[in-house]
């Protein structure tokens, strides 16, 4: 492997010179921070993704500081849209910690990194890669798959000895000079040419070193979990309106999907929509509307939404504030909100 691995430097940075991408918004001015919110964003997002929302959240936390002294809701409200919120929750929670153990400044060393929330092995490589051009290996998905393909390996990737191997090739790959740009390399090449789908082998600079491509089977690796069926389940939100302007919307629990973000309440079913408002708001509502269902898909089972839109007269007495939000659709608070409450907001004020 060592002589193998020795060859993939050179070549790959040959090509990245010519081809690579070198002006992604965080590579302009590549600090730990910067850096770091990348990775954080780029984790199950793609790069076009991202680019759509890496300069705005960097502009509403410049630094350290700005982001953990920040209240959640703007956090979450500037992520909104980029899904997998328990990212920008683990980001807000190291800033925090970064602030109050180590002044504010990034820490230098990958077990220190690593002792943050959200950050792992590969998230810590790439930042002191990256930002302060130390060589460690990184293993991102887009790396996992060009090495798998390069070196044949077979097993699922996600499997504890296929993880080592893996990790064990990437250290051996890493070269002493220009680990930066290697590093930026191998994640451009899997993210451009080495893709999961279609493999573009005959633009490959690696082409010639890579086994799989020889064995006719690099579209095939790296090797797939088997799919399981996709659980179903089912939801009943209410948009309990109030005038023309406002909707009723809850802060969610922590734990749990769309995790600290607003989200609409809940029924049990359609029917239990005027009781609930009883209960609530001690009267039912003036009109009931049940409308057709929203489709939503999680990383692991789908969700049907079906929404029921109620007019309401709430009463005087004040909802709870750190939990009730009554939204103002022509004035939006800056709050986090999941996909689909958006898209259902959305609906009240641009009907289709």
């Amino acid at each position: 492997m060592n002589q193998a691995a020795a060859s993939i430097a050179p070549a790959l940075l040959a090509w990245w010179d010519r081809h690579g991408r070198k002006d992604l918004p965080w590579q302009r001015d590549p600090t730990p921070y910067r850096v770091w919110v990348s990775e954080v964003m780029l984790q199950q997002t793609q790069v076009t993704t991202v680019e759509r929302y890496y300069d705005a959240f960097i502009a509403r936390f410049p630094d350290v500081r700005a982001l953990a002294e920040s209240p959640e809701d703007a956090v979450l409200h500037a992520w909104s849209g980029l899904g997998y919120y328990s990212r920008a929750r683990n980001l807000q929670r190291a800033a925090r910690m970064i602030s109050e153990n180590h002044d504010g400044v990034m820490p230098g060393n990958i077990e220190a990194l690593m002792a943050l929330p959200g950050i792992g092995r590969s998230t810590a490589g790439a930042i002191l890669a990256l930002a302060m051009r130390e060589r460690h290996p990184i293993l991102d998905g887009n790396v996992k798959r060009v090495l798998s393909r390069l070196f044949r390996i077979e097993g699922e990737p996600a499997g504890p000895e296929t993880l080592r191997e893996l990790w064990a090739i990437a250290e051996a790959c890493t070269p002493r000079d220009r680990a930066h740009h290697y590093t930026q390399a191998i994640m451009d090449l899997g993210a451009t040419l080495c893709t999961r789908r279609t493999p573009q082998c005959t633009r490959c600079p690696l082409a010639e070193l890579c086994l799989a491509r020889a064995a006719g089977i690099a579209a095939s690796l790296p090797a797939r979990k088997p799919k399981r069926l996709r659980p179903q389940r089912f939801a009943v939100l209410m948009l309990l309106r109030h005038g023309q302007d406002r909707v009723l919307l809850e802060k969610r629990p922590a734990q749990g999907i769309w995790g600290g973000l607003w989200g609409l309440p809940e029924a049990a079913s359609t029917t239990e929509v005027s009781t609930w408002c009883v209960e609530n708001f001690g009267r039912a509502p003036s009109r009931v509307l049940v409308r057709p269902v929203l489709k939503h898909g999680f990383t692991h089972f789908d969700l049907d939404i079906t929404p029921v839109e109620a007019d309401v007269d709430p009463p005087l007495r004040a909802l709870e504030q750190d939990r009730w939000l009554w939204y103002n659709l022509r004035e939006p608070a800056e709050v986090g909100l999941a996909a689909p409450v958006t898209k259902l907001l959305r609906s009240l004020t641009h009907p289709t």
